[in-house]
């Protein structure tokens, strides 16, 4: 069984002490490819040494909401040339976020459709963190033209309507361990309607940690625990979830198995 965590963080000081032992548990679990998120000023290089360490670990690079008003444009340039590289295989994770107040909308707004326009310029496919922007990223998505591209909408939190919406734009949709929650209801929901062809995993390690291990650090490894609640939601086997979603993953991000090893 091989699993595909699509969005992962562990470049982030909560793995400094045994950074490599995660790794190898997850491994252990199955997986055997994850994407890295590089969102910022710090978190890109460290992603980007990460997916030139491993060969099974790739590389998403962009600007997250919550940092976009820090965001220059060299910051733009250095996305864009980063994109060469051969282990990047996506922009992300870019959006907006109405959570946390650390950058005025406007901007999140602005730097959200400067890294959309750029990814259709490069043909990447974007990752999109969205939290309480429901309306707002799905309008900027279309008045962007992003279904030329497509991507993924990272950890789905919103309704169906909202998702059907998402999926009209070629967008896949994400789902981590929340799925695991007793009281979510809505993701469970979603999921169960989702698209198989349009179904993705992943853990947004070391946070969201699913069920049974909520409160302590999420790590990679438990991408196992999101598919086997998928599975239970679509009435499938994990197999057969780590098999659709891994395919999912190698085609969304296009990645051909023939241009890695993994192990």
């Amino acid at each position: 069984m091989e699993l595909f965590d699509t969005h992962t963080h562990m470049d982030a000081p909560q793995f400094d002490e045994d950074r490599h032992e995660a790794i190898e548990r997850a491994l252990a679990q199955g997986v055997t490819r994850m994407i890295n998120i590089g969102f910022n000023r710090d978190t890109i290089p460290t992603t980007m040494k990460l997916a030139e360490t491993y060969d099974f670990i790739y590389a998403a690079v962009g600007w997250h909401p919550q940092d976009a008003i820090t965001m220059k444009e060299e910051d733009l340039d250095w996305i864009a040339n980063l994109c060469k590289h051969e282990k990047v295989v996506a922009i992300g994770e870019i959006g907006l976020d109405y959570y946390w107040d650390t950058s005025p909308k406007e901007v999140q707004h602005e730097v959200f459709r400067k890294q959309i326009r750029l990814a259709r310029e490069l043909g990447m496919p974007i990752s999109i963190h969205n939290r309480d922007a429901h309306e707002d990223v799905v309008r900027i998505l279309r008045e962007e033209r992003a279904n030329e591209i497509g991507g993924v909408m990272h950890s789905y939190s919103g309704s169906w309507e909202i998702a059907k919406m998402c999926l009209d734009l070629g967008f896949h949709l994400s789902f981590g361990g929340p799925i695991t929650f007793k009281n979510a209801k809505q993701p469970k929901e979603v999921l169960a309607k989702t698209p198989l062809d349009r179904l993705l995993i992943e853990t947004d390690s070391p946070y969201l940690t699913p069920h049974p291990f909520r409160g302590k650090r999420n790590e990679t490894g438990h991408v196992r625990l999101v598919a086997e609640a998928a599975a239970e939601l679509k009435g499938i086997s994990v197999e057969e979830i780590a098999e659709i979603t891994t395919q999912n993953a190698l085609e969304r991000f296009g990645i051909s198995s023939n241009r890695e090893k993994n192990g």
